[in-house]
């Protein structure tokens, strides 16, 4: 069974796992070459070409994880054999269905990725089964594919034997694959609190998460082996009329008050990121603080996606070094849209980190999506070039997110915040300059306007064509059909009795660390961890809340530990793996954060019902 007969995200996942486990001896290793990644591109039935290559392996990568693995093979299509066909009649001159080394030859030294004569004698001594100085290129595209096919299914069976030997040691839980060999299985995205790379006793990202399905037989193991199963069972049951709620304070209208504009990005690698604040208190006061999503202007009217996206702002002291500082707060209960938190701090300066679950704020599948993309430049009747106008509504959203302060101008600092999310260069002083002689500005900052003239301007240098455009557009969340559906915008109001607060954009590399230290944090102090039954050095923390639910594993070993996730029995709940039962490898020496899971209905009570299982190797 090929890649492009699989229907889903999970039996994907599976085939990728095939394939790197053909390579390396655990999805926790990583790609460190570009002969690596060329080999494991191959188990799966790619054939990248060097051009391909070059663009997933560039001069500054030092290596890519599973999960980067599994994003470049959504790139890269499975090789067809129909597809190969129709290249090789582009050869084959004569239609007669065979072609001759010398048309071979002249194809693969001229065109293309040029090879040399040695290398082309060398396929074509190969190809060239019954020797007669001609290649059927039907049975050599026929017989290739077959060999492909055969390389996917030879990794899927060892993969069912590996499950076999995890299996001995799972009791009545079982990753029991299908007799064809295409199971469930999913990577999903990793929730936003996971880090690139394991760091000890801080945070790891899920480089591996293997979906096993649950076997409802009687085990047929003896006590002796049952015992070695260790797990835990938590139930959580969150009543939708008991949330708490913190009121406003009165006079809240006469409090100094500051916001901030900001929004989260789902990355190609599906975690989430957004920029990160500072605040300044110039004195202890009484603070009111929430974030909620940003409504959008030009649609009131029409309920937005991203709107039912859970926010929250975890504030950290700003310590002299990114690794002292400590959390103080975050916000946990919820107003409607806002999440919100009431207190007391001192005069200082605090990192606001904002973050999402990951719950409802995914990667979306391209495959349900128009494949043309709706029209967002046209030629008037003059012959000029102009913005579509669904294009320049969805110009002046972008615009909204961007203007972080909101005082309806874009100014340098945030017009770079724009470029380095939409092309990853800044514009400097001078060029700026130059959009001031040629753009709408005001006070040295770029107008609604003025935005709208820059990308009229790019369209029209790139003589109508949209790719760039398109680049950008897709680089703030949006699909073909101009729909906003990988990004959440969102506001946050500080209101202080006091002071007047004051917030500055921060665009820090470690954000990502910061905020899975915040969070690792927030879950260890509300809750003590709690050992798996039978393994002392392997433990569970859970922060149970009022409209998030969050686990944390905790593997104090000297040797990775696989841990299989159940969440089978847990009603009304959606996961931020995206799966109800899944399996994670946590590295020896680390904390990582498992899952997050929210309501699906939130007027309605929800059950959290989790059994984690180490798996013991054998």
């Amino acid at each position: 069974m090929s890649f492009q007969q699989l229907e889903n995200d999970e039996d994907f996942y599976l085939q990728c796992r095939a394939a790197y486990l053909s390579v390396f001896k655990s999805s926790l290793t990583n790609i460190s070459s570009k002969h690596q990644l060329y080999r494991v591109l191959q188990q799966a039935g790619r054939n990248p070409s060097h051009a391909a290559l070059n663009k997933y392996w560039t001069p500054r990568t030092v290596k890519l994880n599973f999960d980067d693995f599994c994003d470049i093979l959504k790139c890269e299509k499975q090789m067809e054999e129909n597809e190969l066909i129709r290249a090789f009649k582009k050869m084959d001159i004569n239609s007669d269905g065979y072609i001759t080394h010398s048309e071979l030859e002249k194809v693969l030294t001229t065109r293309g990725e040029k090879m040399t004569s040695e290398e082309v004698n060398a396929i074509f001594s190969l190809a060239d089964i019954n020797k007669d100085g001609k290649l059927d290129y039907r049975e050599f595209c026929r017989l290739l594919v077959s060999t492909v096919e055969q390389c996917q299914m030879a990794a899927l069976e060892r993969l069912q034997a590996d499950a076999k030997l995890k299996r001995q040691n799972f009791g009545s839980q079982s990753d029991n694959l299908p007799k064809n060999c295409v199971s469930s299985a999913s990577s999903s995205a990793s929730s936003q609190a996971a880090a690139t790379h394991p760091q000890p006793f801080e945070t790891s990202r899920a480089d591996s998460d293997v979906a096993l399905k649950k076997d409802n037989r009687p085990s047929s193991r003896p006590p002796s082996a049952r015992s070695r199963r260790l797990s835990m069972t938590n139930s959580i049951t969150v009543s939708a009329s008991g949330a708490k709620t913190v009121a406003e304070p009165s006079g809240l209208q006469e409090w100094n008050q500051t916001n901030m504009k900001g929004c989260f990005f789902v990355e190609d690698d599906g975690s989430i990121s957004s920029l990160q604040y500072n605040l300044h208190l110039a004195q202890r006061t009484n603070v009111y603080m929430t974030i909620q999503p940003l409504r959008l202007s030009h649609t009131p009217e029409k309920p937005s996606a991203w709107m039912t996206v859970d926010t929250a702002l975890f504030v950290t002291s700003a310590g002299e070094t990114k690794d002292n500082s400590t959390l103080v707060c975050f916000t946990e209960s919820k107003d409607k849209e806002k999440y919100v938190w009431r207190g007391e701090l001192s005069a200082g300066n605090y990192c606001l980190l904002p973050f999402t679950s990951g719950c409802r704020l995914k990667k979306k599948s391209r495959k349900n999506v128009a494949s043309k993309p709706v029209e967002i430049v046209y030629r008037t009747d003059t012959g000029e070039m102009d913005l579509t106008r669904e294009f320049r509504e969805v110009l002046s959203d972008i615009f909204e997110v961007i203007d972080l302060d909101g005082n309806g101008l874009i100014s340098l600092e945030e017009y770079n915040f724009f470029e380095l999310r939409t092309s990853g260069e800044k514009c400097d002083k001078e060029s700026w300059a130059v959009c001031r002689e040629n753009f709408d500005m005001r006070k040295n900052q770029l107008t609604r306007q003025g935005f709208m003239e820059l990308n009229l301007m790019e369209a029209a240098e790139k003589d109508g064509d949209p790719a760039d455009l398109w680049v950008t557009l897709e680089a703030m969340g949006y699909n073909h059909k101009l729909e906003l559906v990988e990004a959440c915008p969102f506001q946050i109001d500080v209101h202080c009795e006091s002071t007047q607060p004051s917030i500055q954009p921060l665009s820090m590399d470690s954000g990502a660390k910061l905020l899975n230290q915040a969070l690792q944090k927030s879950i260890t102090t509300r809750t003590g961890p709690k050992p798996l039954r039978g393994h002392e050095n392997v433990f569970i923390s859970t922060y149970q809340g009022d409209h998030r639910i969050s686990s944390l594993i905790t593997n104090k070993t000297n040797q990775k530990m696989t841990v299989h996730v159940s969440n089978e029995q847990s009603r009304n709940c959606c996961s931020s793996r995206g799966l109800s039962v899944f399996a994670v490898e946590v590295p020896a020496k680390t904390k990582m954060v498992c899952q997050h899971v929210l309501p699906i209905n939130e007027k309605l009570d929800w059950t959290y019902n989790c059994v984690e299982t180490v798996l013991q190797s054998t």
